[in-house]
């Protein structure tokens, strides 16, 4: 019998559990906020979600919403944290770390301390479409870069990020990330002074995080950050995508967890998505993100998903710094930080503009 033929009770009736059947089979709860599409990222980047906002309410995939997003953050330089021209490493080079997940078939590409290239993203999700691994590096990463198209090579320092690094460079190299080691002037190099290791030199009873010195001072908004964002597309599938510089003033070499998938961010499209930023050296020894998305299949919902994961952290390293967001299929989201305030942004079908929700430790 078609559904207009019946009475008017009948007919609310049937529309009521038709509803309910198309609740239970894209996996929304009614009357929850979180409509599709949906774009959350780290930060007040409001041109870049917008950007990926754009993409996705247009027709486009996750992953490449998300590509578009990260790009715009990498070409407006956000915060100086994000693209290039900014975030000097000893030398007073930039470099570019950068990844995307496809939270429907988990492959990730991911590109890191990559020299340079600008499009740090671009060239993760090419990492990602056209190699069967996971991660590039260094000038192989750029070189791999180049060959399928990408603009370079291209100095990627500017005024800005040259003047910081002089600046540094005059105040001794202060502060810098060495630790036990005896530097031949005030900016190295560095040799190990000799000790051993803590665990051969701590007593019995001894506890040894006495021996991790505090970190918080390299970090803050405007020395070290990434842009970590989320999209659900038109079909309820998610994808997730970071960029970064790294950390102002890092070892040449060093990687942070911008690239590491679970730790910068994850997703799974069964079950929703996290991004990370902050001290990545310490975050990505926990896969925070992971940790968030596997809590969630588990049943918690994405505030105490992302309040768990952040205090996993806080209990081992609790001068440590960052923040986390978490949203699940559904489209609620909530954050999670230590150290300072955070700030996430949000945009979805119901919102007029990017609205920022703020989370404080």
């Amino acid at each position: 019998m078609e559904l207009f033929a019946l009475d008017s009770d009948n007919r609310l009736r049937a529309s009521a559990l038709l509803l309910l059947l198309f609740f239970q089979m894209t996996g929304r709860v009614a009357g929850e906020s979180g409509l599709y599409p949906l774009v959350v990222s780290t930060w007040p980047f409001l041109e870049a979600v917008e950007r990926a906002w754009s993409a996705v309410n247009n027709g486009y995939s996750a992953v490449d919403s998300v590509v578009e997003g990260c790009s715009a953050c990498e070409e407006l330089r956000c915060d100086g944290t994000v693209g290039p021209g900014g975030s000097p490493d000893e030398n007073g080079e930039t470099t570019i770390d950068a990844m995307v997940m496809d939270g429907v078939t988990m492959e990730v590409g991911a590109v890191a301390a990559m020299r340079y290239i600008k499009d740090g993203i671009k060239a993760a999700r090419l990492v990602m479409r056209h190699t069967k691994h996971t991660l590039l590096v260094g000038e192989k990463a750029s070189a791999f870069s180049i060959s399928m198209g990408l603009p370079g090579p291209t100095d990627l320092s500017s005024p800005e990020s040259i003047e910081k690094w002089n600046k540094w460079k005059e105040n001794n190299c202060q502060p810098n990330f060495w630790k036990n080691v005896v530097p031949v002037n005030s900016c190295g190099p560095y040799h190990s002074n000799g000790l051993l290791l803590v665990a051969e030199t701590t007593c019995p009873g001894d506890d040894p995080r006495r021996a991790v010195e505090l970190r918080s001072n390299h970090f803050g908004l405007h020395s070290h950050d990434t842009i970590s964002m989320a999209v659900i597309d038109k079909f309820g599938y998610i994808a997730v995508g970071t960029s970064t510089n790294g950390a102002t003033f890092k070892i040449p070499g060093r990687v942070g967890d911008g690239p590491i998938a679970g730790s910068s961010a994850y997703a799974d499209s069964d079950i929703g998505a996290c991004g990370a930023t902050g001290d990545g050296d310490i975050m990505m020894r926990f896969l925070p993100c992971y940790q968030v998305v596997e809590s969630m299949r588990l049943g918690m919902k994405p505030k105490d998903a992302a309040k768990d994961a952040i205090s996993r952290i806080a209990r081992k390293f609790p001068d440590f710094v960052g923040a986390i967001f978490a949203v699940n299929k559904n489209g609620t989201h909530a954050g999670a930080c230590h150290g300072w305030t955070f700030q996430y942004s949000v945009r979805s079908p119901e919102m007029y503009r990017t609205e920022i929700f703020t989370v404080h430790p």
